[in-house]
């Protein structure tokens, strides 16, 4: 539902726009002067302002220019009773979205407010989209490892050196590949990723080298293979440990001779190509029992970058889970939440076997559980590290319980969807939060910041009633 705010400072103005958008379901709050509501911006987030432009204490244009500059993508329609061209013009300039003369026509009014919010959510989705699809993440942390990975990728990037790139599932291997990526004079060319162990043995030569039309049967037409789509470019094969070895066996005439030959065909065809490799895998394990070959292994590893386990760096956890906190916070055009010196070092401490990548959803999920400040406890109650933790962790305490007793492991089984999960751990949130402010739910809803009407839909939908005793 979107939400509004209306500043005007005549009481029927505001009475009757607000009456006209709540029966078109929109959420609205209205205040009578662009000092008030200028603070009202700026505590709150909302979707669309309709603001006036002649009142007391500060006139709807300095609010808008205001406004702006604290939210730059918040929509603003302007209305006025003395509405002129020039003072559209001059709206307009200032980043309204639309003019609006008073009395304003009704028609008019709720289409000028549905493409406002429609354009406010177009250019929130694409600025995600950009910030996800351009955007290389930082590596971030300030560890001596870390650190000694940042200087290598300084030297080696600018040369045509070959990277074998070594460390857990989850650790950052893809990312350390971006950024050798970025740094070579390859950057304007592309960076072709290949995950080797999501591809099935007989079909890693044809993803990789291409295919003739007819080479086999499922063949129906000509395939350009993933050497040639990188040419000029840089080809990470990601999992190179769980390539077939007729596989490897081509591979390594490719980087020997840098040339292919597609599947079913005859032609030589010339490519150049810088490969970055990464694998999970002991390789040297590997060789031995005769799953990787030890030239091509030898090829690969010009340089060794060894990416550390999560837990061989735990210093950098805060810099990392804040900057995750930040991008998600912003993904889902929420404010940005805090955590508690308490729930950051609960967060250092635990086991990360999923390393950084569970980190980034322990974060999404402490983002969307939590409180406007993450406490210790429901970094506890919300870890589920090792996928046994239960969600009313004892120190939480969600079924009211404060003796530090856990609440119950909760079955996971009988969830059978993300939404189901995500509709129960809301459910037993928001009891406990009622609970621990005896269901005074105007204090609760600023406890967990949402609006009251909201608490009382949710406690609606959840079926939530006080028991007394």
């Amino acid at each position: 539902m979107a939400k509004l705010l209306i500043i005007d400072d005549e009481r029927a103005i505001r009475s009757t726009l607000r009456e006209i958008l709540e029966y078109e379901n929109y959420e609205v709050e209205d205040i009578d002067n662009g000092v008030d509501g200028l603070d009202l911006i700026k505590k709150k987030k909302y979707d669309l302002v309709l603001c006036d432009i002649k009142m007391n204490k500060m006139d709807g244009m300095e609010v808008l220019e205001q406004a702006l500059a604290y939210s730059p993508d918040l929509p603003f329609i302007m209305i006025s009773g003395h509405g002129t061209v020039e003072t559209a013009i001059e709206a307009s300039k200032k980043g309204a979205f639309d003019f609006i003369s008073k009395p304003p026509d009704l028609n008019r009014l709720l289409i000028t407010v549905r493409n406002a919010l429609d354009r406010g959510n177009l250019v929130t989705e694409t600025k995600v989209l950009k910030r996800r699809v351009s955007k290389t993440r930082d590596i971030l942390g300030s560890s001596e490892n870390i650190n000694k990975i940042k200087e290598t990728i300084e030297r080696v990037a600018p040369t045509e050196a070959r990277v074998l790139i070594t460390g857990a599932n989850g650790s950052g291997k893809e990312l350390v590949a971006r950024w050798l990526h970025e740094k070579s004079h390859r950057s304007e060319s592309p960076l072709i990723e290949v995950n080797c162990a999501a591809i099935p043995s007989e079909l890693i030569e044809s993803e990789l080298f291409g295919h003739e039309k007819g080479s086999f049967t499922s063949a129906v037409k000509q395939r350009i293979g993933k050497f040639e789509l990188a040419n000029g470019g840089t080809l990470f094969l990601d999992e190179i440990g769980d390539m077939s070895l007729s596989a490897q066996a081509k591979v390594l005439r490719a980087l020997q001779e840098h040339k292919i030959t597609r599947v079913g065909g005859e032609k030589e065809l010339e490519v150049n190509v810088r490969v970055l490799a990464a694998t999970n895998k002991d390789l040297m394990k590997e060789i031995e029992d005769g799953n990787f070959r030890m030239d091509l292994y030898h090829r690969l590893n010009v340089i060794n970058i060894h990416v550390p386990h999560l837990t061989e760096r735990r210093e950098d956890i805060p810099e990392i889970a804040m900057s995750f906190l930040e991008d998600i916070c912003k993904d889902y055009g929420m404010p940005v939440k805090k955590i508690s010196e308490a729930g950051m070092l609960a967060l250092q401490n635990l086991p990360w076997t999923g390393n950084v990548r569970e980190l980034h959803n322990m974060i999404e999920r402490l983002i969307i559980l939590s409180d406007k400040i993450i406490s210790e406890h429901e970094v506890i109650a919300f870890a589920n590290p090792g996928g046994g933790t239960n969600i009313g962790a004892a120190n939480h305490g969600f079924n009211g319980n404060s003796n530090g007793s856990a609440a119950g492991t909760t079955n996971y089984d009988k969830f059978t969807n993300f939404q189901d999960y995500k509709d129960h751990a809301e459910r037993e949130f928001i009891k406990f939060k009622l609970e621990k402010n005896n269901w005074n739910v105007s204090k609760t809803a600023d406890d967990i910041d949402i609006q009251r009407s909201h608490l009382y839909s949710k406690i609606e939908k959840f079926g939530l009633k006080r028991v007394t005793e």
